[in-house]
C-alpha cells in the first residue's frame, strides 16, 4: 500500500496561484471556494519581500477533524491521506470547526463538508492537479514508502518542516523543504452544540438497534407463534 505525501519548496514559489484554479477546475469546486491557497506573509529577505506558502488539507496522522466527525464521515485512509464520505457526511460542520488549518468548508451544492483529496474522486490515479500544472514544480506529490518515487528522493534529500497547531501536535504530513512560517495556525475547540452531535449520534445508533431488536422479535414471534395460534396464548376453553 502506498503511503501518499505532498511535500512543497516554498523558496520555488512564484504566488500565480495556477494550482489554486487547477485544483477549482478539476474538482468542480463552487465559485467562491478553495481546497487549496498560496498565503502570503512580508519577508524582507525575501527577493519580492513576501514569503509565499502554497498549502492545502495537511492529511495529519492525528487529525481533529476525524475525532470531531460523529457519523465517521470523515476518515484516515490507509494510503495515508484524510477522506470524506459524502454518503455518511451529515453537514454538520463538526470537522470544520475543527480543523486549525481552516482547510475545510461547506459545500453549498453537496450540503457536505470539503477540502483537498488529492483529487482522488475527480481523477483517480492521477497526480493532483495543483501539482500538474505549477510552472516551477514546487509542489511534489506521490508514495514516500517508495525509495525511487521523486516525493521519497525530495523528503531525504534536506531538512524537512511541518506546521503545526500551537499547543497541539497533529502531525501533519503535507511537508515543507524550506523554511516557512509555522505558527499561524491555532488549536481550536468545537462549540459546544457541535461537540454534543457525537454523543447523541450514539444514543440513537443505539436505540435504533434496540427498536430494530424489537421489530425482529416480534417478526420471529409472528413466524413461530402466528396471532391466533393456541399455543401461543394457552389453552383455554372454546368461546361461545
Amino acid at each position: 500500500m502506498a503511503r501518499y505525501v505532498m511535500a512543497i519548496n516554498t523558496a520555488a514559489c512564484l504566488n500565480c496561484k495556477a494550482c489554486i484554479l487547477a485544483c477549482q477546475q478539476r474538482n468542480e469546486v463552487p465559485v467562491g471556494y478553495s481546497r487549496n491557497w498560496v498565503r502570503e506573509t512580508n519577508d524582507s529577505a525575501a527577493v519580492l519581500g513576501q514569503n509565499f506558502q502554497p498549502g492545502a488539507c495537511m492529511h495529519c496522522d492525528n487529525p481533529p477533524c476525524v475525532a470531531a466527525c460523529p457519523t465517521h464521515a470523515t476518515y484516515k485512509s490507509k494510503d495515508g491521506s484524510v477522506v470524506i464520505d459524502e454518503d455518511r457526511c451529515i453537514g454538520c460542520g463538526g470537522c470544520i470547526e475543527a480543523c486549525p488549518y481552516d482547510a475545510r468548508f461547506k459545500n453549498p451544492d453537496t450540503g457536505t463538508a470539503d477540502k483537498c483529496d488529492y483529487c482522488r474522486n475527480a481523477t483517480p490515479g492521477q497526480v493532483p492537479a495543483c501539482v500538474q500544472v505549477c510552472p516551477v514544480h514546487c509542489r511534489i506529490f506521490g508514495d514516500a514508502d517508495n525509495p525511487d518515487d521523486p516525493v521519497a528522493r525530495a523528503l531525504s534529500g534536506g531538512s524537512t518542516y511541518h506546521v503545526r497547531p500551537v499547543g497541539y501536535d497533529t502531525r501533519p504530513t503535507l511537508t515543507y523543504l524550506s523554511p516557512t512560517p509555522e505558527n499561524w495556525p491555532q488549536k481550536k475547540e468545537i462549540p459546544p452544540l457541535l461537540a454534543a452531535i457525537g454523543p447523541a449520534a450514539s444514543i440513537v445508533k443505539t436505540v435504533g438497534g434496540l427498536a430494530l431488536a424489537g421489530v425482529i422479535g416480534v417478526f420471529i414471534k409472528q413466524k413461530l407463534f402466528p396471532s391466533g395460534d393456541a399455543s401461543a396464548h394457552g389453552k383455554g376453553e372454546p368461546h361461545d
